[in-house]
């Protein structure tokens, strides 16, 4: 059981580990960390804020939140089955927020199902432009980074620390931070 066990499960692991496509382990590891702080600003903010909007123009952080929440039917469209936002035409917070998480449940299946063949798959991205699977949960990810962002305004404007400035999170526990 010694040596030549421990040898036999290190090549095991070392062989599991190289298996992983890089590209996607790094795409799937960004989407990941964007999405606990999404769920965690979600959380975090006051039902009484969740119509807060930092000027007339702009939608108020739940509308923000719908619209992440959207990201359901590109995710779940993926995996083969286009599912509706969950989201649409609610208001409170726990509609929400359980919204956001069924969307990032359909995204982690995307994720999940990429590997070198499905990952090169070509499917119609906006506006209709053939484009990888990989790409679209690229993008993306991309895009609910950007709306994160947003999200940390109104938490700020609200005297609220966003998770990404708390320690552990992505911004590495600076007090003054994202």
């Amino acid at each position: 059981m010694n040596r030549t066990l421990l040898l036999i499960l290190a090549a095991s692991v070392a062989g599991a580990l190289h298996a992983q496509n890089p590209m996607i382990a790094e795409g799937k590891a960004a989407y990941t960390g964007i999405k606990n702080n999404l769920l965690k600003a979600a959380d975090k903010m006051p039902e009484e804020a969740y119509s807060f909007k930092p000027t007339p123009e702009l939608q108020s952080f739940g509308e923000r939140v719908a619209h992440v929440a959207g990201q359901i039917g590109g995710c779940s469209g993926l995996t083969g089955e286009r599912k509706p936002n969950a989201a649409t035409g609610k208001t409170a917070k726990a509609d929400l927020v359980a919204a956001l998480k069924a969307s990032f449940d359909a995204c982690d299946a995307a994720w999940d199902s990429m590997d070198d063949k499905t990952a090169m798959e070509m499917v119609a991205g906006r506006g209709g432009a053939q484009r990888p699977k990989l790409a679209v949960l690229i993008q993306n990810t991309l895009h609910i980074d950007e709306v994160y962002g947003t999200m940390t305004v109104y938490m700020r404007l609200k005297g609220i620390v966003p998770p990404s400035s708390e320690g552990g999170g992505m911004g590495g526990g600076r007090k003054g931070g994202l």
